[in-house]
């Protein structure tokens, strides 16, 4: 019996059926599974860093906001300032600016808020008249339902709303103790960067460390030219769109003005929310042709920013197109909110910088990239006609004779 079945042709013990499956069938099997791999590695990496997002969030902004300072630092200690004096003036001289500026908002808001409140009270005043003698021809009783409906509605959900504001003081603790955090790490940033980063590459197997250690540094000066050129952008936005609204005469204009420079960190989305808002204002204070007026203002602004001062301050080294933008975007604002939304630029440039410097660079060596300056965020064998770009060229096994090799270096930094 047990010999019979050996020799069943249905039933071999010992053949590899491999060649049976169709070749599509493996392809895609191959495929799925090693997807299904990078997905899990993914949602891990994103699972820790939503779990140490307490650490993860200041330490990036600490990044961010190392590399808005780190050229005023730089330039206090070309001047023979000891660096540590030189980050704590350019430290000191940021906070008051920032503590200034919010205070100035501060009182100005406050200031305005009556007359912005009267002017809000008279809005709702014409929308009821409309609303009365207007095409809905509503009755008082019904208006004064829906506001006793209202009124009911806030009462029913006040532990809601309680234990919303419970949560919103909880907020503002973290967001404080966010704020410390950020602070300290971005002291040791400026101070002894260079150190910090040149222990974290000494993990890195001495045969690539060259490579790496270049790849992070163009992704810094990628960061910094990232940064430099939002400010910038961010206070053309504020500026411009100040100006209208003063123009228009539009209550608030500084504290909508401050809130338009801090959303145009957030590419795209943070500008066009911003600029509703101060839309929102003007309807209510200014009437609707007001409003239209003020939304052209903001569309003009918008238009010059995205095809004048992006293209010419971002310039090649960090030009990302706007889908990958948006996409990144999106992506951050899905997975870790408003922080999210505010560094997935930022980390999609350094990510762009740091790979194309591994994919395209030969022989880095990193004592010329200074990541201060706007081209260290280019390899240098993604430039036409450089040397390195010739020498990369060479093709396996041909003499390379009449090109001098390049002095290698230690990896040691």
């Amino acid at each position: 019996m047990s010999h019979a079945r050996r020799e069943d042709p249905f039933l071999p013990e010992h053949e590899d059926i491999t060649g049976l499956i169709p070749r599509g069938l493996r392809i895609s099997a191959a495929l799925a599974w090693r997807f299904i791999v990078i997905a899990a590695a993914l949602y891990a990496v994103v699972w820790v860093i939503g779990y140490l997002s307490v650490v993860i969030i200041p330490l990036s902004i600490a990044l961010l906001v190392s590399a808005l300072l780190a050229p005023a630092v730089q330039k206090l200690v070309a001047v023979r300032f000891p660096r540590g004096l030189a980050t704590a003036i350019v430290l000191i001289a940021g906070l008051a600016v920032l503590g200034g500026l919010l205070t100035f908002v501060v009182t100005q808001f406050s200031s305005g808020l009556p007359q912005l409140q009267k002017q809000l009270n008279d809005s709702l005043n014409q929308i009821k008249e409309w609303l009365l003698n207007g095409p809905p021809h509503l009755r008082q009783e019904q208006i004064q339902d829906f506001i006793n409906q209202a009124i009911g509605f806030i009462q029913d959900n006040q532990a809601s709303i309680t234990t919303t504001a419970l949560t919103t003081a909880s907020t503002v603790g973290e967001i404080l103790t966010g704020f410390l955090l950020t602070l300290f790490i971005t002291i040791f940033f400026l101070s002894g960067g260079e150190g910090i980063w040149t222990f974290l590459v000494r993990a890195v197997p001495r045969r690539v460390r060259n490579r790496v250690d270049v790849a992070g540094r163009r992704g810094f000066a990628s960061l910094v030219s990232y940064v430099r050129a939002t400010a910038a952008v961010a206070v053309v936005d504020a500026v411009g769109i100040g100006i209208g609204l003063w123009i228009m005469g539009v209550p608030l204009v500084i504290p909508l003005a401050t809130l338009v420079f801090i959303g145009a960190f957030i590419p795209i989305i943070g500008a066009v929310i911003t600029g509703g808002v101060a839309v929102l204002v003007a309807l209510v204070t200014n009437g609707f042709i007001g409003a239209v007026i003020v939304l052209a203002i903001v569309i003009g602004v918008m238009q010059l920013e995205s095809h004048v001062l992006q293209p010419l301050l971002l310039g090649r080294a960090v030009k990302l197109h706007p889908l990958a933008v948006v996409l990144a975007i999106t992506a951050g604002l899905v997975t870790a909110g408003i922080p999210g939304a505010l560094l997935a630029v930022p980390l999609l440039a350094v990510l762009n910088a740091g790979v194309r410097s591994l994919l395209h660079e030969t022989n880095p060596d990193p004592a010329e990239v200074n990541v201060l300056k706007d081209q260290a965020a280019q390899p240098n064998d993604a430039k036409p006609g450089s040397p390195k770009a010739e020498i990369a060229t060479v093709g396996e096994g041909e003499a390379e004779s009449s090109t001098a090799e390049p002095p290698k270096r230690d990896a040691q930094p």
